[in-house]
């Protein structure tokens, strides 16, 4: 790996370490409610109620509302760096919150400014990672953001086994600064500082992340191609691979001029730019239906099928069920640009079809023993991590021009947060009515609706650059 690359990754690791804190956010209340909850609590001055027990789990996520506002005007005005520095900090004094606490009020307080970090780190996250790593390796780059978050699923879990309640917060806190400290030592992402019009310091930025000399033609030809990007006239312009025009684009790029007088505003480009709206419906649906197959529930109430499979096993098979969730990750980053966004997508929202449809049909008829069941929702975990779940990220991060992809961004993760919040506010009405196997079934569907989809609308952009991937929505073509 050269220099440039193995910068890229550090970038990438660096954005995504904040995911990692949110899986292990998440998963803290799985072990530590019980403690909070027992009568003979020596952790709080008095027991949870259950509302407060409520609170604990869905307050990160109106957390996580907030912070996906806010991430798109922070990270626009003081950089993906200091703006990612500024959304991880919550991290840190939540945890520190905790570390003090002996009431159930500022631990709720803290698990909702926690969520404020996870909201935002799902926005800016893709976007640094897209905007400095190169065309050949940004799938497996932008995959990282949730591999990161099973890492921090499975570390919690491992946690909750080995180490006391103190220790796993003092831990939490220190990962968190951690998380900060990475973003200390990043280069600033050079898209944003032609944005902000310092064409030397982009420059040297672009070098760093390539590898290469400041003045050599790589970065004097990347450069140029990143000016033609951000400038909204990308949709006037045809996109062309020819060599022989490489010189015209970088004189025509010189002078331009990217002051913020002749930029639209990204929510008034997303809205009149036909290019931008087709990526945003392409990209929300494809994320919606990834919603709508079921991976929150299930990972939800499936420490309770896993306790009605094998009581004494449920903890084992927590942590076996996260460490497919990082092998489905991981996966998908080894192979994400070699085989195709299109073609991970589709199989394995077919592969999820028959793995809803099996499970729904073993918890209808009873005709399998438990470890069946379980073994299958190991395999739909899998199947759904490998594709249908992580790639719909890598197109957030990838799909969209520069002067929407904060708000595009923002507005898309906003809405799966919500969509998460229904989807989970409805599974228990739903199971009360048609049973867990009428849920399973409807997730199904949804699977086999979604490789349909992907099939007909979904083109590739393995391998393309931004301005690439624009032509081919800008023609309202598939590739």
């Amino acid at each position: 790996m050269g220099k440039g690359k193995l910068y890229q990754t550090l970038t990438a690791v660096a954005s995504a370490f904040g995911s990692l804190i949110m899986g292990m956010l998440y998963v803290w209340p799985s072990y530590t409610v019980s403690l909070f909850k027992s009568e003979n609590t020596t952790i709080l001055s008095e027991p949870m109620s259950s509302t407060e027990v409520s609170l604990l789990g869905s307050l990160p996520s109106l957390g996580a509302m907030l912070g996906t506002a806010l991430a798109g005007p922070l990270i626009e005005t003081f950089g993906r760096k200091l703006g990612g520095l500024a959304i991880t900090l919550p991290y840190v004094l939540a945890w520190a919150i905790i570390a003090v606490s002996k009431s159930s009020t500022p631990i709720l307080a803290a698990r909702f400014i926690s969520g404020i970090s996870g909201g935002g780190n799902l926005v800016y996250a893709p976007i640094f990672i897209s905007e400095v790593a190169e065309d050949s390796i940004r799938g497996s780059l932008a995959s990282a953001t949730i591999a990161f978050y099973g890492i921090g699923a499975l570390t919690s879990y491992l946690l909750g086994w080995f180490f006391t309640y103190n220790n796993i917060i003092w831990l939490n806190l220190v990962v968190s600064v951690i998380g900060c400290g990475l973003l200390l030592i990043v280069a600033e992402s050079p898209v944003y500082l032609l944005k902000k019009n310092r064409e030397e310091d982009a420059r040297i930025s672009l070098a760093i992340y390539r590898g290469a000399p400041a003045k050599s033609m790589l970065i004097e030809e990347e450069l140029s191609r990143l000016k033609h990007q951000i400038c909204p006239v990308y949709e006037m312009v045809s996109i062309t691979e020819k060599s022989e025009e490489t010189e015209k684009e970088k004189l025509d790029a010189e002078n331009l001029n990217f002051g913020p007088p002749q930029r639209k505003s990204g929510f008034k480009t997303l809205m009149t730019s036909p290019t931008s709206r087709r990526a945003f419906l392409v990209v929300s649906t494809v994320i919606t239906m990834q919603v709508l197959m079921g991976i929150v529930p299930v990972q939800v109430y499936a420490k309770h099928v896993f306790t009605h499979a094998d009581p004494g096993k449920a903890d084992l098979y927590s942590v076996i069920f996260a460490v497919v969730l990082v092998a489905g990750s991981f996966v998908t980053g080894a192979i994400a640009d070699k085989a195709g966004r299109r073609i991970l997508i589709i199989t394995s929202s077919a592969m999820v079809c028959i793995c809803m449809s099996s499970l729904g049909f073993l918890l209808q008829t009873r005709l399998a023993p438990s470890w069946v069941t379980v073994a299958m929702i190991f395999v739909y975990c899998f199947c759904f991590m490998f594709g249908a779940g992580s790639i719909p990220y890598v197109l957030l991060a990838e799909v969209f021009s520069s002067e929407v992809q904060a708000v595009a961004s923002s507005i898309i993760i906003e809405w799966v947060w919500f969509l998460n919040f229904v989807v989970l506010a409805a599974f228990t009405w739903l199971n009360e009515i048609i049973g867990i196997h009428g849920i399973f079934y409807i997730f199904a569907f949804n699977a086999c609706i979604n490789a349909f989809l992907s099939f007909f609308f979904l083109p590739e952009t393995k391998g393309l650059s931004n301005m690439q991937i624009q032509e081919i929505f800008s023609r309202n073509r598939r590739k």
